[in-house]
């Protein structure tokens, strides 16, 4: 089966991109579908389920997220993440975001899979990974960068509370993805 796409412009640029084009691609049937699509462009993004060795917990952050708002959530708890910088390498970008977020310094971090937050309108592929550290790897508050209008509060949930569960206080997919991740490993 195959696909083109034509014609590809940005049709909104501002903190992210909408992009427009002329897709045509093959149906299953034989067939073949011309229409225009939009496609919500951000950049791939990197996670981390981050487990704290003494005190058996997980690592997350509490922040604002003014998209939630139109389902009147304002604050949820996620696990660490960020956006890639242009020509940062995952593995690279996981270890800046955790500190900046959380203050913990990580030297490395396992790679669980890449995944995309929503194929249907965006573009961003999630490269999610895993760590554990120490109460002695916290070299600073985190809290998010001052410059990017982040407040960013850490969050330690035990991992005994996600024994029976993932909480129906956790909202976010990728942090859905990876909690659920970990209580397979953990069998």
């Amino acid at each position: 089966m195959k696909y083109t796409v034509q014609n590809q412009r940005t049709v909104f640029h501002d903190h992210y991109k909408m992009l427009k084009a002329s897709v045509s691609y093959d149906t299953f049937d034989g067939d073949t579908i011309e229409t225009e699509r939009l496609a919500f462009h951000r950049g791939d993004s990197v996670a981390i389920v981050l487990a704290e060795k003494e005190t058996e917990s997980i690592l997350l952050t509490k922040q604002f997220r003014y998209p939630t708002t139109l389902h009147e959530e304002g604050w949820i708890l996620e696990i660490p993440a960020g956006s890639l910088e242009e020509n940062e390498a995952p593995e690279e970008c996981i270890i800046r975001e955790v500190e900046e977020e959380t203050g913990y310094h990580i030297s490395a971090a396992e790679k669980i899979m890449d995944f995309y937050t929503s194929p249907g309108a965006s573009s961003e592929r999630l490269h999610l990974y895993y760590a554990e550290v120490s109460e002695s790897d916290q070299k600073s508050d985190g809290g998010g960068q001052e410059d990017e209008n982040e407040d960013i509060e850490l969050v330690k949930l035990p991992i005994a509370d996600i024994a029976g569960g993932i909480p129906s206080t956790i909202i976010d997919a990728k942090s859905i993805i990876g909690l659920q991740w970990l209580l397979q490993k953990k069998k």
